[in-house]
């Protein structure tokens, strides 16, 4: 008989939807979250002495995973198309869908962790909470199998001055504009797209070479041209139909 298990608390993040979140936590060192501990959980007193830490360990649900069956392949973005085995990736579509990251710790304030460097979309249900030790958790030695070979980031990222302007004009003062352009320049460096939307040098893509992504409340417009990623525009969010795709 399995376990059910509840989460401790949900987390808050800039990432609202799958497209565009980073596939592995501290690719985006930029990114922000705030944890928010569940208030009947009486959780303040578990807290003590977190604070102590840089890191810490999130365990946590892929709540929008689309899983339509157990595939025991899978096709990594980093490997253009060819399929390896699920247990040699860490895809989100898991025999169960729960998810390992570290992530920098900002500060605790009562009930809520403010947090850096996450891969988490937003709302995701939090089931624990570990503090990083970087003597028992990091391994320099440790063998990196087929990623040796395949870099996370192959994508030069350029600003259009229309897209600086729309920053200036558009962001709150609530959001750090020098920090919002780097989480777009780090997002865009490891190429979000899915691999069917990338094309070959003998079929190119078929589909559109300009593309949106949603970056807390505002709509990133970019075009693609080979390993080259163009900021165009920075919009406010949109759920217009005609607003360019999101794969």
């Amino acid at each position: 008989m399995p376990n059910s298990f509840e989460p401790i608390g949900f987390i808050e993040t800039c990432f609202k939807e799958r497209f565009g979140t980073p596939r592995q936590p501290g690719l985006v060192p930029s990114s922000w979250g705030i944890l928010r501990l569940r208030p009947e959980l009486n959780l303040s007193d578990a807290l003590q002495g977190l604070e102590g830490f840089s890191h810490i360990w999130l365990i946590f649900v892929f709540h929008q995973n689309t899983n339509k069956g157990l595939k025991t392949k899978v096709h990594p973005p980093r490997m253009e198309g060819e399929k390896i085995g699920l247990f040699a990736t860490r895809t989100p579509h898991r025999p169960n869908p729960i998810g390992l990251s570290v992530v920098k710790l900002e500060r605790i304030e009562g009930n809520t962790l403010h947090l850096s460097g996450v891969d988490l979309v937003d709302g995701s249900p939090i089931l624990d909470i570990k503090p990083y030790l970087p003597s028992a958790d990091s391994l320099p030695h440790a063998q990196v199998g087929w990623t040796s070979s395949r870099p996370e980031r192959t994508v030069e990222v350029l600003m259009t001055e229309e897209a600086t302007a729309d920053l200036r004009g558009l962001l709150p003062a609530g959001i750090d504009a020098t920090r919002f352009k780097e989480a777009v320049r780090e997002i865009l460096e490891l190429d979000p797209r899915p691999t069917f939307y990338k094309g070959t040098l003998e079929k190119p893509n078929p589909y559109t070479d300009v593309y949106g992504f949603r970056l807390d409340d505002f709509n990133v417009v970019y075009r693609m041209e080979g390993v080259r990623a163009t900021v165009l525009h920075i919009q406010k969010w949109t759920d217009d139909p005609s607003a360019p795709p999101r794969p």
